[in-house]
């Protein structure tokens, strides 16, 4: 049975990113299992889309920054459930460094499907992965991210809108919207859910995000309760 987690109230990406170092460096703990327990959390809310898991098909768009690294991780724990995943690499894999690197060498050394989308052929590759995809997971933007896509990240972003019959799941925030205003960019990851980190944002209360983020689940990633506004009592 899976342990509760009753979300407090919206943060901005700032007090996100404050609760991170405060766990990380005051109460020690390691980055790498703050990702582990995010990437557990995606994983299984996929799991529980597809309705054949030995059949069904993932594509995990993944990104250079610590959002790609948690759509790796989540990659490893589907793939170590018979899940057949590819991911999506949308920058060199020597971008990749820190834990989203140590996971990129993990789900490497499990010969785990990776498509280099910055060259033509690799881009054509995941094309067709996203054709035949059952659920295709925005791992590319974080909620430190500013702007539109661009370039390879935002034609990822538009493959993974353009196919209909796939659900579409967004990693902490769809790619192209802006976690504190609310206000979303062209291109922008239209998700049918968005498992979030922490505490929902700010800005998934405006009217204009509700059509990118589509149902949102709030997962405990470990921080502790007493640092989280309105999660101490």
């Amino acid at each position: 049975m899976a342990i509760p987690y009753v979300a407090g109230e919206p943060l901005t990406c700032q007090q996100i990113r404050e609760l991170d170092i405060l766990a990380i460096e005051h109460v020690g703990i390691p980055g790498a299992i703050l990702m582990e327990n995010a990437a557990r959390g995606v994983a299984e809310f996929v799991f529980g889309l597809l309705a054949n898991p030995a059949a069904d098909r993932v594509l995990i768009l993944c990104g250079p920054g610590n959002n790609g690294g948690d759509g790796l991780a989540a990659a490893r724990h589907l793939l170590n459930a018979g899940v057949e995943v590819a991911v999506a690499l949308a920058a060199a894999r020597e971008r990749l460094t820190g834990d989203a690197g140590l996971n990129l060498r993990v789900y490497e050394r499990m010969a785990g499907v990776l498509l280099d989308a910055t060259t033509p052929a690799g881009l054509e590759a995941v094309r067709v992965a996203a054709s035949r995809a059952h659920v295709i997971v925005d791992a590319l933007l974080g909620t430190g991210a500013r702007g539109a896509p661009r370039g390879v990240m935002g034609e990822l972003v538009r493959i993974g809108n353009g196919v209909r019959a796939a659900r579409r799941v967004a990693v902490d925030i769809p790619s192209g919207l802006d976690g504190d205003s609310g206000e979303r960019c062209e291109p922008c990851f239209r998700a049918d859910a968005t498992v979030t980190f922490v505490a929902a944002k700010v800005g998934f209360q405006r009217p204009e995000a509700a059509g990118v983020l589509g149902r949102v689940v709030v997962v405990d990633i470990g921080v502790p309760r007493g640092l989280i506004p309105g999660r101490a009592g």
